[in-house]
């Protein structure tokens, strides 16, 4: 089974307003609600894609109700633990002349309510798939993935991260499955400036030898690059498209790289439903369906660098 975890989920409350007016009464032209978090996005793509998976994490108050509804609505399976301090928090997303975005805080998670998570996490067995996705509440210790994957570092678990800077660069040495940090990302890591693809070879084989097995570079308008376990290196193409939403499409690619790979047992063909599975995502207002995720993979070209 694939188990995604959404520490801190969110109701995406997005909105479309011609002139945002700061001080001043603005009325919407366009809205919509979603559940959101990093690890829903990846469970929805994967639906989408025809792979089940149990959504975890915490979920409190009227608004985490509604998340795990609208997961029910989907038919999308969860085992989130019910927090009693707090409400899940609400993002509002304005789709303006710029983008705004406004993220709630989310509620506090008690010692007993995060031991439940743990003895959910401890049922995984070997042949399983976990998805760690997103950044960690404040009110949980930072070392929280960390502590994740010692739980689960003695059984046969594939442990995919997608996290930023110190988050990512911690768990390395527990050897995850897939590691996915875009361009930017792998910058700040190493605090350098990447002027080429050479430049960011280098340093995802420096994550490589870190300890991630396989590293996926998601590099928004020129595609993404992937290190393999055996130290192939492929590079994406991009979809042609128009981008409206940037929001799920790293999710998004993180579900149809796994998709593609429980298929195929292939890296590069993991890659290009990984690739086509973001760009849908980054040409839709939503996450990506199925249909236009099946259009796009036939513009999708994968070269081999080495």
């Amino acid at each position: 089974m694939i188990y995604t975890v959404t520490l801190n989920p969110s109701i995406d409350y997005v909105i479309k307003v011609k002139k945002l007016v700061k001080g001043h009464i603005n009325r919407v032209n366009e809205e919509h609600v979603y559940p959101g978090g990093k690890g829903i996005n990846v469970t929805r793509i994967l639906k989408n894609l025809d792979n089940d998976s149990i959504a975890l994490g915490f979920v409190s108050g009227f608004t985490g109700d509604y998340i795990i509804n609208s997961l029910e609505e989907l038919n999308l399976e969860s085992n989130f633990i019910k927090v009693k301090d707090g409400f899940t928090r609400i993002n509002v997303k304005i789709k303006s002349e710029e983008e705004t975005e406004i993220n709630g805080q989310g509620p506090q998670i008690s010692d007993e309510e995060l031991n439940r998570f743990y003895e959910v996490i401890d049922q995984l067995v070997d042949g399983d798939i976990l998805i760690l996705s997103g950044s960690i509440p404040s009110c949980l210790d930072e070392r929280l993935y960390e502590d994740i994957m010692k739980r689960v570092e003695y059984r046969d678990i594939k442990v995919v991260v997608d996290a930023t800077k110190n988050l990512l660069l911690n768990v390395l040495k527990y050897k995850p499955f897939l590691i996915k940090p875009n361009n930017n990302e792998l910058a700040e890591m190493f605090n350098v400036e990447l002027n080429n693809t050479e430049d960011i070879i280098f340093y995802a084989k420096k994550l490589k030898e870190m300890g991630a097995q396989n590293v996926l570079i998601s590099m928004g308008k020129d595609g993404a690059l992937l290190v393999s376990e055996d130290n192939q290196v492929f590079l994406s193409s991009v979809a042609k498209g128009e981008v409206v939403n940037s929001v799920g499409a790293g999710d998004s690619m993180v579900a149809g790289f796994i998709s593609g790979y429980l298929k195929s047992n292939n890296y590069e063909e993991a890659l290009r439903l990984g690739a086509a599975s973001g760009g849908a995502t980054a040409f839709s207002s939503d996450l990506a369906t199925r249909e236009l995720i099946d259009k796009l993979i036939k513009e999708i070209k994968i070269e081999k660098i080495n």
